[in-house]
């Protein structure tokens, strides 16, 4: 059993932290690699007794059960093999770490947040989902026993309004990682500005999950992946299909596959190895689910439901339901459970559809089959999302296969389980390095250099030139933007990883080099510059070439504009107002990012990881040609 902490235990679990804080981070990185393996091995040890503690604490089916266990193993020895290539004197630890995490994945994200803070170096304060604290209890008592120092990994069950409210507002607390709810997500991130600081957080939260099927798709493949992306551990995944956009030539025959299949799905107690759904969460959360599906029925859409047998009339039941909608409009949040929409499109507003997926605002996972290439090409260069799979099932990303993570309301990345993830849990940091093709040089960097030597030199002085031209050559070194990384994965598979520009990210500074650094680091990660609108900018922007000063804009309502990030030089009092105006915005969590000496250029990126079925289309290339 557990016992929830008080007001007590979150004082002496703090004091803790702080006093261990310094032993912990002096630890040889490889050693604490060395602890993490040996919690995976314990893991594995201990596997049947978590796998009970899943089922009849979190409602898994025993497959689901297997999945999460496989994954908090998968977490620790990732991070762990991540940890080694860490020096200690180059990748210095925040200090404390916040872990709250879920109840839909209670040991594999509580173990993943867990494992990547104590990685990096930092004592972890973990505040496991109130629902499902004894499972959280079992890996703790594993992570000690693998050689986690006691105060650098302590456990503090209880309700996020008490326990998680008071660690965040903590300034001894030094870094947060939450995944949940998009609402609390901007709950936490308020009451961090409030505190003032660079208080980093990892935020991991829902999505409006699309999947997109053209007529050329094979139905039979369809029908099972959508079952298996919608139903599922009862839908209860922030990467679950919530939105199933049939393309109408074959939606009728499309729908009626999918009724008829969802009919052999068996309902009931996840004990038993015969079930496919088992209850959501709690009662809460079936009343808020019915609730839609009656005003769903209400507004006058076809509804169909697979009937509950007698065994469900206890328990914390739903009926896997399919919904046809008239239009993504129709969904204002997500619903997190075995709930599937379903929206017909027409094949020439593809291009639109996609753009109303996007205007959700959420951006988690997308699927699509089809046997078009070009198709696919169309929405992954379209889709604002960060997991898209093709031609096969939207679930079960594999740490370090399929890095997870969205973007928008869905988080604000890095992405778990990912080569970025490590590096935002550290206080400095030279950053990761990927090797790029040859020659590649970003033309925007070249003709900046080249201005910079010759007219720069009339808005500039010589030691504010030598510091830009530093600060260039870093950036150089640092590019990420526009890389594409392919990962591991099964045979028939392909899957990558890409770091694709924010878009537009906004800057305050005071001076011209100061604001010609925040024009660098924009052009460095191939994004678009805002700035005020006032006489300071529109003379540097003059002064730039026409191709760079395209790259910047300018408005006097600029801080009502959406940008994904804003660069701020300036005093640290001026960042603490910034960060609290920021945080009150709605929308997205908008960081703020301070040169150290550099604008990390993985905070202005977007992940996205793309998982292709490559058998899908009819065979695997790479496999036919290896007798060539």
């Amino acid at each position: 059993h557990v016992v929830e902490a008080g007001s007590a235990e979150v004082e002496a679990a703090l004091a803790a932290a702080t006093a261990g804080a310094p032993a912990w981070a002096a630890v040889p990185p490889a050693e604490r690699a060395a602890s993490l393996e040996r919690a995976a091995d314990l893991l594995e040890r201990d596997g049947d007794r978590l796998l009970a503690l899943a089922v009849r604490e979190a409602g898994k089916t025993w497959a689901n059960a297997v999945a999460e266990l496989r994954e908090a193993v998968d977490f620790c020895r990732y991070y762990a093999a991540q940890a080694r290539a860490f020096d200690n004197g180059t990748h210095v630890p925040l200090g404390p770490v916040v872990c709250i995490s879920p109840w839909n994945f209670p040991l594999a994200i509580f173990t993943g947040q867990v494992a990547a803070a104590l990685a990096a170096g930092n004592p972890v304060l973990a505040k496991p989902a109130e629902q499902t604290p004894l499972i959280a209890a079992a890996a703790v008592r594993l992570l000690h026993e693998a050689g986690i120092p006691p105060a650098a990994l302590q456990l503090l069950p209880g309700r996020g309004e008490t326990v998680g409210a008071a660690l965040v507002a903590d300034p001894r607390v030094r870094g947060v990682m939450f995944t949940g709810s998009t609402e609390v997500s901007a709950l936490i991130n308020r009451s961090l500005a409030a505190r003032g600081g660079n208080v980093p957080l990892i935020a991991e939260t829902g999505g409006q999950n699309a999947m997109i099927v053209d007529s050329t798709a094979l139905p039979e493949q369809v029908v099972a992946d959508v079952l298996a992306s919608s139903f599922d551990s009862a839908g209860q995944r922030c990467s679950a299909l919530r939105v199933l956009c049939v393309q109408e030539d074959v939606a009728d025959g499309m729908v009626e596959m999918l009724q008829g299949a969802a009919r052999e799905l068996t309902v009931g107690d996840p004990a038993d190895v015969r079930r496919d759904v088992g209850p959501v969460i709690d009662a809460d959360a079936r009343a808020g689910l019915e609730a839609h599906v009656a005003a769903m029925q209400a507004a006058g859409c076809r509804v169909s439901r697979l009937p509950l047998p007698d065994e469900c009339a206890n328990g914390t039941f739903v009926a896997p339901t399919l919904i046809e909608i008239d239009g993504f409009a129709r969904l204002e949040r997500e619903q997190f459970g075995p709930v599937l929409h379903v929206l017909r499109y027409r094949e020439r507003d593809l291009e639109s559809l996609v753009d109303a997926i996007n205007a959700s605002g959420y951006g988690l996972t997308m699927g699509i089959h089809t046997r078009i290439d070009e198709t696919i090409a169309r929405v992954v260069d379209r889709a604002h999302v960060g997991n898209l799979y093709v031609n096969r099932n939207m679930i079960g990303a594999v740490v370090g296969v399929q890095p997870f993570g969205g973007e928008g309301l869905s988080g604000t990345g890095p992405k778990a389980g990912g080569p970025l993830y490590l590096h935002r849990l550290l206080a400095r940091t030279p950053g990761p390095r990927f090797e790029r093709p040859a020659g590649d040089e970003q033309p925007a960097l070249t003709l900046f250099a080249d201005w910079l030597e010759r007219e720069g030199r009339a808005l500039l002085e010589g030691d504010d030139i030598a510091v830009l031209r530093d600060r260039l050559d870093a950036y150089r070194a640092r590019r990420i933007d526009g890389l594409r990384l392919t990962l591991p994965g099964p045979t028939g598979e392909d899957d990558s990883i890409a770091f694709v520009p924010r878009g537009l990210v906004a800057g305050v500074a005071s001076g011209s080099a100061a604001r010609l650094h925040q024009v660098l680091a924009a052009l460095a990660t191939g994004n678009r510059l805002l700035m005020d609108d006032n006489d300071i900018t529109r003379k540097l922007v003059s002064a730039l070439p026409t191709p760079l000063a395209a790259r910047v804009e300018r408005s006097a309502n600029w801080e009502q504009a959406g940008f994904g990030a804003l660069l701020f030089d300036g005093p640290d009092a001026e960042a603490d107002a910034w960060r609290v105006r920021l945080a009150a915005r709605p929308g997205p969590i908008v960081g703020l990012l301070r040169p150290e000496p550099e604008y990390d250029p993985a905070r202005l990126v977007h992940e996205r990881t793309l998982s292709v079925n490559t058998a899908a289309a009819g065979g695997n290339a790479s496999l036919m040609a290896m007798g060539a």
